[in-house]
């Protein structure tokens, strides 16, 4: 598991995602509009679209504002805006390599105000490819290990476009082809995590590292304070960076 991933999962347990909750619904109904446009309004027919919903769910989002999304990307809602999907990459603090995706509806803006952060945190902003190519975008589930066996994990291994499983502490991942996501998760829910009664912590297509950049306590800081103010951003929807920060040092820190 990358490091930065952790980090969000720290940051989730100890409650500070919840202080944010109304800027989290915005990121989520963006990424909604966004998926909605791409295809049919309909999440059964459109892949991205089921993804983003579900991750509204996972994060608590009353259904109305679901509902409320899809009409603004169809017309029919109230404030309908021009929102468009852009993906930046760019270089943080010892050479860690960044990809921000975001959802804007002033492109030049956002631009404007990505590469200020990144200058402002010791980092740069990078042309389009720049470091995409060091990372795999798969998609993961990830839910608790407890009350769960190593064989039980181990039979998810033969679900169809799983490509691997790790049991990292106390959380279960399971890495699959982006477009099998989706059918990974029911297919999880009804066999293993549903008659267990485990609840699945989250499930999303990631940019998982290739390589990483192992970070000590005099490094860590400075990679962290950029991730920070990248996805603290209300036009950033996901970061993703091939940090390795250790578990020990990313608790002291989070």
């Amino acid at each position: 598991m990358s490091g930065h991933s952790k980090w969000h999962n720290i940051r989730l347990h100890k409650g500070k995602i919840d202080a944010q909750r109304a800027q989290v619904f915005t990121k989520i109904s963006k990424e909604i509009i966004v998926a909605a446009k791409s295809g049919l309004p309909d999440p059964d027919a459109n892949f991205k679209l089921k993804l983003a919903v579900a991750k509204a769910r996972e994060a608590n989002m009353p259904m109305e504002n679901i509902r409320r999304a899809i009409a603004r990307a169809t017309g029919a809602g109230s404030g309908s805006a021009s929102f468009e999907a852009i993906r930046y990459e760019g270089f943080g603090p010892s050479g860690v390599a960044v990809i921000v995706d975001a959802v804007t509806d002033n492109r030049n803006r956002t631009a404007s105000e990505m590469r200020y952060l990144f200058s402002r945190n010791g980092g740069n902003l990078g042309e389009s490819g720049s470091v995409a190519w060091q990372f795999d975008e798969r998609g993961v589930l990830r839910f608790p290990a407890a009350g769960i066996s190593e064989d039980d994990v181990l039979e998810c291994a033969d679900v169809a476009g799983v490509l691997d499983v790790n049991i990292d502490g106390d959380e279960v991942e399971i890495v699959t082809e982006p477009s099998s996501l989706s059918s990974t998760r029911e297919e999880l829910e009804r066999r293993l995590l549903g008659p267990r009664g485990v609840a699945l912590g989250s499930a999303a297509v990631e940019f998982l590292p290739k390589t990483t950049v192992a970070l000590g306590a005099a490094e860590a800081p400075d990679v962290l304070r950029l991730l920070d103010a990248l996805d603290e951003h209300d036009d950033v929807t996901r970061v993703s960076s091939n940090a390795d920060i250790p578990d020990a040092l990313m608790e002291q820190l989070a």
